[in-house]
């Protein structure tokens, strides 16, 4: 049994909860809020024995062997340290962090203190992308990869009215790419590497964020283009295409159908069965991980989540979005 704790009582934490339940290994002992009523009914829901207001209590409590986070992107770093640094191990939303100098200092106490350290992106352990990874040899010599998320956020509408709720602020290292863009991109270095030269474009809101933007990653035999919005919808699914044929994926940030059309013009479903409760997969794979003695996940490794917040990065520093994280 892994005994977990939770830091954030948003509705991703929810989700997570739902999904973790399943898993036999799982248990729920602690959760943290910054205060002690709202920490007391997410605690009762959930069927947590502890709450705590202190994460430097919480961490040092020996109630939990491993945290779930999912507070404001800008805290995620502090937090995993203290949780690290105290050898608890950490599954930590994405982005990971607001920036590649956070994450390479959770990196470090990860390693110094012999801890698993995972970034929660879930998309990379569904089995419908594992049939996309494990297909792709069928279409020949890759040439293309593309992926959109535009979603039009709830939020919006909100701000539009000229009150910036968190989704669209900078001292919380938010925005368009970090939220949902990094769906796009940490599946294309998962299966693609590192790009030899990015460049972006993208639409800065007054608040400091990017409301959307398009990132074009050059690769020496292939080129990819990414692109997401907070700001408006589309429809377009996710493709990747070859010299012998091209993957159809129909949501990138959750592919639930993947078809694979060859030249000749048939065409293959390499669609898997899965559970609705997608952020299952992410949360088995973590204790699995845990209960082998691994601090590093092959999937989400630090070689990949570093180089999603190298592109991540540079993608906003040419749009022109910079975080008070980044000044530190």
């Amino acid at each position: 049994m892994v005994r977990f704790g939770v830091v954030g009582t948003n509705w991703i934490t929810e989700a997570f909860l739902k999904a973790a339940a399943q898993l036999e290994d799982f248990r729920l002992t602690a959760v943290y809020s910054r205060t002690e009523e709202r920490a007391k009914e997410f605690a009762g829901k959930y069927g947590a024995d502890k709450i705590f207001t202190d994460l430097e209590t919480m961490a040092k409590s020996g109630e939990i062997d491993a945290v779930y986070i999912a507070s404001p992107n800008s805290l995620h770093a502090e937090q995993a340290i203290i949780f690290m640094n105290n050898k608890v191990h950490v599954l930590c939303e994405k982005p990971i962090a607001s920036n590649t100098k956070e994450l390479r200092k959770m990196i470090d106490a990860a390693k110094e203190n012999h801890v698993l350290l995972m970034e929660a992106l879930k998309s990379t352990f569904l089995p419908n992308f594992k049939a996309v990874k494990e297909n792709l040899h069928k279409i020949g010599q890759v040439r293309r990869y593309f992926a959109s998320y535009c979603q039009y956020s709830s939020r919006y509408d909100a701000y539009r009215q000229g009150t910036v709720l968190n989704a669209f602020k900078p001292e919380l290292s938010n925005g368009s790419l970090m939220d949902i863009g990094i769906y796009c991109v940490y599946p294309l270095v998962t299966l693609f590497g590192k790009p030899a030269e990015i460049k972006a474009t993208g639409y800065r809101l007054e608040s400091g964020v990017d409301g959307e933007g398009s990132i074009v990653l050059t690769y020496p035999d292939m080129d990819a283009v990414v692109i997401y919005s907070k700001i408006a919808n589309s429809s377009l699914p996710a493709e990747i295409q070859g010299e012998d044929g091209n993957i159809v994926i129909d949501k990138i940030h959750t592919p639930e159908k993947v078809e694979l059309h060859y030249r000749s013009g048939e065409q293959e479903d390499l669609t898997q069965k899965q559970l609705s409760d997608s952020m299952y997969y992410e949360a088995k794979e973590f204790i699995e991980l845990i209960k082998a003695g691994k601090t590093e996940s092959d999937i989400n490794s630090f070689s990949n989540s570093m180089i999603t917040m190298e592109i991540i990065e540079e993608a906003r520093k040419q749009i022109g979005v910079i975080y008070p994280a980044d000044q530190k």
